[in-house]
């Protein structure tokens, strides 16, 4: 029998634990949490301190019933789940239900899977911690409180399903806010002036007007920039001044959860959700075959920059004999970690540098080996020496204006010789290089580039910049942000437009009512204000309960005034006229999504699609021309309708019947009239003038499925989420992309075509490695 018992969460984790310990301690896993507030009701009695009324999961009796089993006889009871909140409520519900008669409890603390990080932490285990249990605790019912409550006043007052939540409220707010902006949004006009100049010798270069009479200056018409060309009509252009500074890049701190979940999904496109799942997949550990199971990362649920000196002099040593001591600072980089952080938690990095991308390539799949060459790279690049630039301005004089050019040229690559940071926007380049120039050097004028321009409204949030949002604005934490932005997404509150995160209708109406009624709840400072309230709960320095009489006595004020006073929102007045009745079309909701019905319903069963323009205006989708009624009338256009095709004048190539343009819940198809008797279907485009072009199903034959032995062909489709590339073999074969395929060979193995993928053009082929960045325009 083994001297004592280490339960974590996880099987996985379990299982490589059980590699490095051996036989003398078992270990187990509770597969998760065992216990929680019941799905059925409130589960807390708002009458006695708010105490919560947790309940065994559904499938979890099992669970403890093993875990009793393994801990019986045994004195000595290891609690391992993960090192945060939610680990210290698994590691105190297991401890509840297995009892202290018969058993000693230690909390240990594994911020990695490594024998010696393992030994250490068994060897210091800690008490358990009530106070961060607590934290835990008032945040689940904090939680609890707002969704169980809120969330039917909105089945009552707009549609069944619909919920709300504490922080996820508040995120739907900023998407909206934003959105908002945009439609207000008034664009200015603006021009530019570029001077297209040559001097001694090539190459020729570009400047653009920087000042007139030492004035920054912005044209804001074309009259405007005819009188400044007017007056540069016989000037001559001069070099005034030339003037070159090193400048020096540091490189960016090692990943916490949020800076993490950011660069991923800029970099590799990944959802935060599949961010944290292939993280906590390298952090439990994978099978390295002669290696067993390694937990290749850290713990990446970290808030906190800090490195431990012992893997600070690992970084230092490999990069000093893998890119020699000029890339190696004398002291190592220190960098601060934002306010709040867990400073006993360290920066997400591998668990040993020697394990390189490449040595573990066979080990992992290819998202999973992404996310870790991300994580290794920005680690090692972390303590490498700054790159230096050298930034050159050149100011030209030209009567009393002033034109000036930069450029840049890389003097050392540092750190960035391993890794560079993304960007939100990525930054215009300059010209690389000038021709040989000097102060009162008399240049020769090409000719001028006048653009016009528009202010550009503030952009959409993308995954990434939501994230930095909330980070920025104290909303909710770290380990939460994957599970909001995923909420979001699932209630169909908000849609992806590409990268861009865009409100559907349901999600401004809901965030209204939300701010309308529950100003506080809505408030990012009350909520970030919260978020600090719990945190002092973790460090013992408030009890959980006055946190919650603090914060229910006005929201419990607001939620009876929202029970007589929200407004009900069955549908949104859209200031359309319906083609079949000419009464008002309204937007409405169904079970597929959002939809334009006649407000005369069931009077008038008339549906159709519709869109939102960047000024708020709503117009209907899916405009086929209809013939005009009389000699010299123009054509009119009548909305494509659910469950009314429109006729094409197409033919089907099966049975020679006409081609109807149908609507799935996919989107629009060509189908034939003849259905069910012949069940042709065929995608279709638009030409330039709307009109629909069937696509040739042979167009995309010529790709082949990139699966070993698979056969089958790329084939164009649609989905809710526009179109895409797959296999021809679906479902045996499951291959998918969303670019279409580049029509070039790879290099490195000849296979027919390359994929794009972020910013990187690939081989599909999950055995070749071969990857360039994208150049730009490539399509």
């Amino acid at each position: 029998m083994p001297k004592s018992l280490l339960i974590v969460e996880s099987p996985t984790k379990a299982k490589t634990l059980q590699k490095y310990l051996g036989d003398d301690i078992q270990v187990i896993s509770s597969k998760g949490h065992i216990k929680d507030l019941p799905k059925n009701e409130l589960g807390v009695d708002l009458e006695r301190e708010f105490a919560p009324k947790y309940v065994t999961i559904l499938g979890k009796a099992k669970v403890i019933q093993e875990l009793k089993k393994a801990a019986a006889g045994i004195p000595e009871i290891y609690l391992g789940p993960d090192p945060d909140r939610e680990g210290e409520a698994i590691a105190w519900h297991i401890a509840e239900v297995l009892g202290e008669k018969n058993h000693r409890f230690h909390r240990v603390l594994l911020l990695e899977l490594t024998p010696k990080a393992i030994k250490a932490a068994l060897a210091a285990p800690v008490a358990l911690n009530r106070p961060r249990y607590d934290s835990q605790q008032a945040r689940r019912i904090l939680d609890r409180l707002v969704g169980y409550q809120i969330s039917p006043l909105l089945w009552q007052k707009v549609k069944t399903g619909l919920s709300a939540g504490r922080v996820q409220s508040v995120a739907l707010r900023l998407v909206c806010d934003r959105e908002r902006a945009i439609m207000a949004f008034v664009p200015e006009e603006y021009w530019t002036l570029d001077a297209c100049l040559d001097a001694d010798a090539p190459p020729p270069f570009s400047a653009y007007l920087y000042k007139h009479k030492n004035k920054n200056i912005k044209p804001g018409s074309v009259v405007a920039v005819e009188k400044i060309l007017d007056a540069l009509d016989t000037a001559e252009f001069r070099v005034a001044k030339i003037d070159t500074k090193p400048q020096k890049r540091h490189p960016a701190p090692p990943f916490i959860t949020s800076s993490l979940q950011m660069e991923a999904n800029r970099k590799l496109r990944f959802p935060p959700k599949k961010t944290m799942s292939l993280a906590q997949r390298l952090y439990e550990g994978k099978d390295l075959g002669d290696e067993g199971p390694v937990g290749l990362i850290t713990y990446m649920r970290s808030d906190s920059t800090r490195v431990s000196a012992e893997a600070l002099d690992a970084v230092r040593t490999f990069i000093d004999q893998t890119y020699g001591g000029k890339y190696l600072p004398a002291a190592p980089n220190r960098f601060k970690s934002p306010k709040g952080a867990q400073e006993a938690h360290e920066a997400i990095r591998p668990t040993g540098l020697t394990r390189r991308p490449q040595d573990v390539k066979a080990h992992l799949s290819k998202d999973e080996l992404a996310l870790y060459e991300l994580i290794w790279r920005r680690f090692v690049a972390s303590q490498m020496t700054p790159a230096v630039v050298d930034l050159t301005t050149v100011d030209i004089a030209a009567s009393d204006y002033l034109f000036r050019a930069t450029a840049s040229v890389l003097k050392f690559a540092g750190f960035t010789k391993v890794y560079q940071e993304s960007r939100e926007t990525e930054e215009t380049a300059g010209p690389v290089k000038f021709p040989p120039l000097a102060a009162g050097d008399v240049l020769q004028l090409r000719d001028f580039d006048p653009q016009q321009h528009f202010t550009k409204p503030p952009a959409r949030f993308t995954e990434a910049s939501l994230i930095k949002e909330l980070e920025v604005q104290g909303i909710g934490r770290p380990s939460t942000y994957a599970t909001i932005l995923t909420n979001l997404q699932d209630r169909l509150y908000v849609v992806k437009e590409k990268t861009a995160l865009k409100p559907t209708e349901m999600g401004l109406v809901v965030s209204d009512l939300l701010v309308e009624n529950f100003p506080n709840i809505m408030d990012p400072k009350f909520t970030a204000g919260l978020e600090d309230d719990l945190d002092r709960v973790a460090e013992g320095k408030v009890p959980w309960q006055q946190l919650m009489r603090d914060f229910y006595g006005s929201f419990a004020q607001h939620l009876d005034a929202a029970k007589t006073g929200m407004r009900k929102v069955k549908s949104i007045p859209t200031g359309l006229t319906c083609p079949e009745c000419a009464g008002e079309l309204v937007v409405r909701w169904g079970k597929n999504g959002e939809f334009v019905g006649c407000a005369a319903y069931p009077k008038c069963g008339f549906t159709g699609d519709f869109f939102r323009d960047a000024r708020g205006q709503i117009s209907l989708t899916g405009l086929e021309p209809v013939a005009p009624s009389s000699p010299g009338e123009a054509p009119g256009t009548a909305p494509v309708v659910r469950g009314k095709p429109v006729a094409t004048g197409l033919t089907c190539p099966k049975c020679g019947k006409e081609l109807l343009l149908r609507r799935g819940r996919l989107g629009e198809f060509l189908g034939c009239s003849g259905y069910p008797k012949c069940k042709f279907t065929q995608n279709f485009t638009r030409d330039p003038q709307g009109q629909v072009v069937p696509q040739d199903p042979e167009a995309d034959a010529a790709y082949s499925c990139p699966r070993e032995g698979c056969g089958g062909h790329l084939t164009k489709r649609r989905s809710r989420r526009g179109i895409f590339y797959g296999c021809s073999n679906y479902p045996k074969c499951a291959f998918t992309m969303n670019q279409p395929p580049q029509e070039r060979a790879c290099p490195q193995c000849q296979h027919p075509w390359l994929m794009k993928k972020g910013k990187k053009i690939i081989c599909p082929r999950d055995e070749c490695s071969f990857e360039e960045t994208a150049a730009a325009g490539d399509e």
